[in-house]
């Protein structure tokens, strides 16, 4: 009587000296940019929050006599042409470049998606909505930031929205496109036939499959967001000159490059590093949300 050949696991089984791996330390090797983006923001963002007390020096007070000295024990990254610590004030400017980051990125992300979905799926208001986003993207970022500066009181507020008008357009148009495509999907077309209220077909089925690009968004305008404060801030437009931020220390340092040139490479590079992280969370993010991107990883 022949029988069967059994099989067995052993060809599937890994070799003896395979490394076992976590399941968590698995999808961190999967999503590297992640991690790497995420721990470089969250310390420079833990860096600004702690500032008050490892800031070696009060920001502001000044030392004539020892003014552009290099780096030393006293002052880790030496100091500015008013003798004032470089490296307390470049903790204290972190503040503001998260701060104007974490706002912009937020406002200009829920007011481009309530506008978004409003041109999309109200058709009536679509052309309004749209010329008036084009109008916006007609004018220059920077250049319309600095208008609304003119006009305004110099503050953080005030920067805040110079910055986010700018912004919103490109999440508008980004949102209508998504809204165009969506509301002409079945399960969307079923929901209207039973029904289904407006909102609840946007907070059910639309929203939900607007994540992934939505957060690759708000990453690029949080960047883009620090980087525009850091241009007002050295075009002398930002926020107000006695308020610490890398935008203001690279402008006080530029006639002193040749010189002192510490005064302004230490924010330079707090300054990349962290528009460098945010883009590397976002591409990370996105990776790992995206179903499809999620499969071929």
């Amino acid at each position: 009587m022949s029988t069967l050949p059994t099989t067995t696991t052993a060809a599937t089984a890994p070799p003896d000296d395979a490394p076992f791996v976590l399941p968590r330390f698995r999808w961190a090797r999967k999503h590297p940019t992640l991690i790497v983006g995420a721990l470089l923001l969250i310390a420079i963002a833990a860096l600004s929050l702690a500032a008050p007390w490892i800031a070696t020096h009060d920001p502001e007070d000044m030392d004539v006599l020892a003014r552009m000295q290099p780096a030393s024990a006293e002052h880790w990254f030496g100091t500015d042409a008013l003798g004032r610590d470089v490296f307390s004030r470049a903790v204290w400017g972190g503040r503001v470049s998260m701060v104007v980051g974490l706002a912009v990125g937020a406002l200009a992300t829920v007011l481009g998606v309530l506008l978004g979905l409003l041109a999309g799926f109200v058709r009536w208001t679509d052309g309004f909505v749209m010329r008036v986003m084009d109008g916006l993207m007609a004018i220059p970022g920077i250049l319309l930031a600095i208008a609304l500066m003119a006009v305004t009181q110099a503050s953080l507020t005030t920067v805040i929205v110079a910055i986010t008008i700018p912004e919103i357009p490109r999440v508008v148009r980004l949102v209508r496109s998504l809204a165009l495509t969506l509301r002409e999907q079945l399960y969307v077309e079923a929901a209207h036939a039973v029904g289904t209220r407006l909102p609840t077909i946007l907070a059910r089925h639309v929203l939900p499959n607007m994540v992934a690009p939505l957060i690759v968004q708000a990453t690029f305008v949080a960047a883009a967001a620090v980087l525009t404060e850091a241009a007002l801030s050295f075009l002398g437009v930002g926020v107000p000159a006695q308020t610490p931020s890398w935008g203001n220390m690279m402008a006080e340092g530029r006639n002193f490059v040749a010189v002192a040139f510490h005064i302004i490479l230490y924010p330079g590079i707090l300054l990349a590093a962290t528009v460098l992280a945010i883009n590397l969370l976002g591409d990370g993010l996105r990776d790992a949300l995206d179903p499809r991107l999620a499969r071929q990883l």
